[in-house]
């Protein structure tokens, strides 16, 4: 069993490569066509089959069977400067001035697919694929603060399978079940005082299973004018390997990885034959992220997140029958509070975003979607103390950290 449950997780994983470019490790990776109004109203306006990633109750206002799947690209610049690094020699301190460190997450994929399908005039199902939490920071392996920097990787994908009923004219619920296949991967290293080499300080690589569900509602208060609200719990993922923490190598420990669980609220309103306004405020509740644990070690590395908030509003235009464009912008709430890390880095963003939609036939259309996402500089202090005399601080670093992005991605749809 635990066999089969790696393949799978190792095959599902293979398909997407993600850096984390909302607040913690969260991904806004479900559609282009969300990603060029920044995820404004998309728990509610349904112009594809992606909706249902934000909210199942949506897949009552489809009346077509209808197949969307993209991608979204994203190209980072995280970057690390005024770092001062100091280390313990075995009698006193050795303090350091690092160089600016730049590219340390680089480029990566996230793709997504989706399939809505009306049984009747009042049931609908769904299938979909993407992934909701993933992040990537990699330092040079010559970087000199390694207890602090190595490797970090998170990389999940889930698989969403959902059902929505009309209740009657106005009301519209939804509910499902996702599968999330996870895998996490830290890499720490510390120089030994006195020595040229250097000593594994954490090394984990794990993959696992975790099971969670979701429910939705749409109120249709008329034919322009609709409310959406979701609700998506995250599980505990329950990750297995082998570690070595601290120093002890550890066979067949299990990680444990804790996900947020997510609300949603959109809104639609068709102003005119043309134009249309609408807006989301989700919330996520990061402070489930407050502590990594094995079950052999217990609590290894303290996060204590915050609950944090998105808030986008946007627009939609029709052209003409050929061309739709949209904007949208959000702002992101970071979710690192108090302990700060220059593995993590993360600070409030700000999304400025914009697309389009060509229709290609009368059942086929592409979408294409363009976000700047703008952080700010954060000060980061972490400290590395001795694991068996917490009075003995064995380094210490301070710096700057930012994280800016460039995304882009594109999405075919297809109505059969």
């Amino acid at each position: 069993m635990k066999l089969l449950q790696k393949s799978l997780v190792t095959l599902a994983l293979a398909l997407t490569s993600s850096q984390s470019y909302a607040a913690g490790f969260q991904l806004n990776s479900q559609s282009a066509t969300g990603l060029g109004r920044a995820f404004a109203g998309d728990a509610v306006i349904a112009d594809n089959a992606s909706v249902m990633a934000r909210n199942p109750a949506a897949m009552a206002l489809f009346k077509d069977t209808e197949l969307s799947l993209g991608a979204i690209v994203l190209d980072t610049d995280v970057s690390l400067k005024n770092t001062h690094y100091k280390t313990f020699n075995g009698s006193g301190y050795t303090s350091t001035d690092l160089q600016d460190t730049n590219d340390i997450s680089g480029t990566s994929v996230a793709p997504n697919i989706f399939i809505v399908h009306p049984i009747d005039q009042q049931l609908t199902v769904g299938f979909g694929a993407y992934s909701n939490f993933a992040t990537t920071t990699e330092y040079d392996s010559e970087f000199a603060a390694d207890i602090f920097s190595g490797t970090t990787k998170v990389r999940s994908i889930n698989l969403q399978g959902s059902v929505a009923y009309r209740l009657n004219e106005q009301v519209s619920i939804g509910a499902g079940l996702d599968i999330i296949l996870a895998s996490g991967e830290l890499y720490r290293e510390f120089k030994m005082a006195g020595m040229d080499k250097t000593a594994p300080a954490l090394d984990i690589t794990a993959d696992g299973i975790g099971f969670g569900w979701h429910m939705g509602v749409v109120y249709e208060l008329d034919a322009d004018n609709r409310f959406g609200l979701s609700y998506r719990y995250s599980p505990k993922i329950e990750a297995d390997g082998d570690f070595t923490i601290q120093g002890v190598a550890l066979n067949n420990d299990t990680l444990n990885l804790p996900l947020p669980s997510m609300t949603e609220f959109s809104g639609f309103h068709q102003l005119t034959a043309q134009t249309a306004v609408h807006y989301s405020a989700q919330y996520i509740k990061w402070s489930n992220f407050d502590v990594l644990t094995t079950d052999a070690v217990g609590q290894f590395k303290r996060y204590d997140w915050r609950n944090t908030w998105h808030l986008a509003v946007g627009t939609t235009h029709k052209i003409n029958k050929k061309w739709t464009v949209r904007a949208g912008y959000m702002y992101d709430m970071g979710a690192v509070d108090q302990i700060k890390s220059i593995a993590i880095p993360d600070s409030d963003r700000q999304w400025f975003s914009a697309g389009f939609s060509y229709t290609l036939a009368s059942k086929n259309s592409v979408d294409f979607g363009l976000t700047y996402l703008m952080g700010k500089d954060i000060q980061v202090t972490e400290q590395q103390f001795h694991p068996q005399n917490a009075s003995i601080m064995l380094a210490q670093i301070n710096a700057t950290t930012r994280a800016n992005a460039l995304l882009y991605g594109v999405q075919y749809n297809h109505k059969f």
